[in-house]
């Protein structure tokens, strides 16, 4: 590790005060020594990371890190804080700050040293030698594994990441044995995982060695990490009793641990109690519950990601509850899109009578117009119809994985059956799920264990949600869709403008996220009928221009005003425009990642602007996706445009006023350190990025 660290990427006297600041004092270290060649394209990779799972860990650690494109080499830079920095740990601020940068290729070796720092980060001894070491060399050399000079000649010196590295994965028993099945140590294996492989995936590992010693349990780990993964041993994993699954990623090869006893998490949790982890499988093993993490697809496909699954044990309701239904949401889009695109394009081709044409099984004419457009029209209906089930299976799926599935579809087509539509697949995916969980709860034969996932819950499930879907709660459902239509029928000016301008503000508050979601999954499960009416189908155009906002007016601000964006800025704005046009507000992303206090809010004005507009000209759209390509679809295309305009107009010249605005404090900081002012278009250094 001697060429990652040294001394000069050590800050003893961390000024931060915030994760974001933490993160530039200590990448600034890196650029002085070349290791990162541009400074805010390297800092957005650690600001998208860290919107992905907060980087605190219990213990007063922060370990921001990233792949980039923009690192030439493995770095480490250190930082100590006196007052410590919020990184979204549980216990409070980190004192401790690493920043670990990885070129986007690195290769294994370098990344097995950087995970074996990760692992040390659990160790006590090493990070309370940290607080107490005051001098920048001896920092670097205790992190690289050297002896500091302080320290010379002392016997009791702490362990280095380059043994940590060698450590062996397996953990013998302690005093505390709590025995197996046969009288022998409890055996667990476990996967951990992240979505960079580089810190936490180590030290989730070594948190559950370390439990597992002290709690007399043996312990395998295996780290699918950014140096690839050494797979366990098939007679390990017969072995085991039990299974730990902790991970932000799919689980490579989830098969191999079909039938144990298994608790799937977040690798946040392992690191944070492992202990809790441990006593949790014991529990299962004991009470002989397979659960469906372990009942995984023989064809060796991943198992579902965290936004799949129930969440963590620690999490709240709330949050369980969002997972859940973005699953149902994130599956039901491309039928969505598919089927929307093929009915808009039916009505394109034979007007909007085509939906009266007869079957084409018995009617086709290859050199008619009108047979092409019927069959594009009869094609994206079938699709579309899959959208309420679709939408109840994949919640009941991010509830209880693939058992899930069968009551979830059975109660999805009920509900278009009795007429319930979005709102009932939306309780059929729910109870599903809820079923099943419930099923799964039952302690079972060993015997009967292998026929649970393939006929008695799908059995059970299905029969249950069935009835509750035809005799209980089916009828009030349908009562509720039903009002809800005629709610939305009878919306009229002022009120149809309010709700424009409401859900523009969804569509661009999260650009793509669960948010954006439930904006477009509304407006969609409007026109998702073969007669969809008028306001229906103003939502839908009002919620497709607002989406379009972000991305277009992205572009504009980088086209009229380059100068106050970086290069990487000014390179996403030209894939802005097409991103935008296409209806993808995840174009956007980029840039309110970068400044999200800037991007977000102006995105926010613009979009409710566009939403407004769009209602109170009366447009309408039947395809539910397109962008300006579905324009000849849309009732009012011309003052259609005019809203789409006026809101990326808008939001484009917020968002210059107000990076306009920084420029000052962005010269005062570029001399106070030393540097040019940020905002020359020279080739020095970029714009800092907002807080």
């Amino acid at each position: 590790m001697s060429d990652m660290i040294s001394a000069d990427l050590v800050d003893l006297d961390l000024s931060a005060d915030t994760k974001e600041a933490a993160a530039r004092a200590l990448a600034e270290r890196m650029a002085a020594r070349g290791r990162v060649t541009d400074l805010e394209g390297f800092l957005a990779d650690v600001a998208a990371r860290e919107a992905q799972m907060p980087t605190g860990l219990d213990g007063g650690i922060g370990i921001p890190h990233c792949r980039s494109e923009h690192v030439t080499e493995p770095t480490l830079a250190f930082g100590r804080s006196a007052r410590g920095i919020d990184f979204g740990a549980a216990d409070g601020p980190a004192d401790l700050v690493f920043l670990i940068a990885a070129p986007a290729g690195a290769d294994d070796a370098h990344l097995t040293i950087l995970s074996a720092l990760a692992r040390q980060l659990m160790n006590a001894e090493f990070t309370d030698a940290l607080r107490a070491v005051g001098d920048p060399a001896d920092a670097a050399a205790l992190i690289r594994g050297e002896e500091p000079a302080a320290a010379a000649g002392d016997e009791d010196s702490v362990a280095t990441p380059a043994a940590a590295s060698a450590g062996a994965a397996t953990v013998g028993t302690g005093d505390r044995e709590d025995p197996g099945p046969s009288g022998r140590p409890f055996r667990i294996v476990a996967v951990t995982s992240c979505p960079t492989g580089i810190a936490h995936t180590y030290m989730a590992a070594e948190s559950l060695e370390n439990a597992g010693r002290e709690e007399g349990v043996e312990v395998v780990v295996e780290t699918q990490g950014s140096a690839g993964f050494d797979r366990l041993d098939p007679a390990v994993i017969a072995a085991a009793d039990g299974v730990i699954l902790a991970h932000d990623v799919p689980v490579r090869e989830k098969d191999r641990f079909a039938g144990k006893p298994t608790v799937d998490t977040g690798v946040k949790a392992a690191i944070n109690r492992p202990g809790e982890l441990i006593g949790e499988v014991r529990g299962k093993a004991a009470r002989g519950e397979v659960t469906a993490a372990g009942a995984t697809d023989p064809s060796g496909a991943a198992g579902a990601t965290p936004v799949e699954r129930g969440g963590e044990s620690g999490e709240g309701y709330g949050t369980k509850l969002r997972k859940w239904l973005m699953s149902g949401v994130s599956y039901m889009v491309p039928f969505v899109a598919a089927g929307g695109l093929l009915i808009a394009l039916g009505f394109a081709i034979g007007g909007y009578e085509i939906n009266k044409a007869p079957s084409v099984m018995d009617h086709f004419v290859w050199s008619q117009a009108d047979s092409w457009a019927a069959l594009l029209f009869q094609i994206g209906g079938v699709a579309f119809a899959f959208l309420v089930p679709v939408l109840a299976g994949y919640i009941a799926y991010g509830m209880a994985d693939r058992p899930g599935l069968v009551p979830g579809f059975v109660g999805g087509s009920i509900a278009l059956t009795i007429d319930a539509g979005f709102l009932g697949g939306l309780a059929a995916g729910l109870i599903s799920g809820a079923v099943v969980l419930a099923i799964q709860r039952v302690r079972i034969p060993k015997a009967l264990r292998g026929i649970m996932p393939v006929v008695v819950i799908p059995l059970i499930s299905a029969a249950v949600v069935g009835f509750l879907m035809f005799v209980v709660i089916g009828k009030p459902i349908a009562s509720a869709q039903s009002a809800m239509t005629d709610w939305l029928n009878g919306l009229s000016g002022a009120n149809a403008v309010l709700l424009g301008a409401l859900l523009g503000l969804m569509m661009c508050f999260d650009l793509g996220g669960p948010v954006n979601k439930v904006a477009y999954t509304f407006a969609t499960a409007g026109i998702a009928v073969a007669s969809p009416s008028d306001s229906a189908m103003k939502i839908m155009a009002a919620v497709m221009a607002a989406g379009m906002v972000p991305p277009l007016a992205m572009a504009l601000a980088t086209t009229v005003r380059g100068r106050l964006f970086n290069a990487a800025e000014r390179e996403n704005g030209k894939a802005a425009w097409v991103l935008g046009a296409s209806f993808i507000s995840e174009g956007a992303i980029p840039f309110a990642a970068a400044d999200p206090l800037r991007v977000i809010p102006s995105s926010m004005v613009g979009g409710a602007v566009t939403g407004a507009l769009s209602m109170a000209f009366g447009a309408t759209l039947r395809a539910p996706h397109g962008g300006i390509f579905v324009v000849p679809l849309i009732g009012n295309p011309l003052l259609y445009l005019v809203a789409i305009a006026a809101g990326v107009c808008v939001t484009t010249a917020l968002v210059i006023v107000l990076k306009g605005l920084r420029k000052p404090a962005r010269g005062a900081t570029a001399q106070g350190s030393g540097g040019a002012d940020p905002s020359a278009p020279a080739t020095g250094a970029k714009q800092p990025v907002a807080a």
